[in-house]
């Protein structure tokens, strides 16, 4: 299977994608290409194969969802230029 000039204009009309005449030409070879290595593909025979991955059988570990406060306001304050009433303190900067 090919793509002719008038598949390639079709295309480029429904993808709102503008090509000069040599651009027509060069994404119709593009795209023939590509097709061409999807026939090439298709051919591949694939029987006895098993299947690479199994979405469902993959368990992804999941961590246990439980609230905590941290306690940690020193720690996170620590470095802080300054601060005021446990909470970093900026300069205003809106007037």
């Amino acid at each position: 299977m090919s793509l002719t000039l008038e598949d390639v204009k079709k295309v480029s009309r429904l993808s709102r994608l503008k090509f000069s005449d040599e651009g027509l030409v060069a994404m119709q070879q593009q795209l023939n290409g590509i097709v061409h290595w999807i026939d090439q593909l298709q051919q591949v025979d694939t029987n006895g194969v098993e299947i690479f991955s199994d979405q469902q059988e993959q368990q992804i570990p999941e961590r246990q969802d439980v609230i905590c406060d941290g306690n940690i306001v020193e720690a996170i304050l620590a470095n802080a230029p300054e601060k005021a009433h446990d909470m970093f303190a900026v300069p205003k900067v809106v007037e």
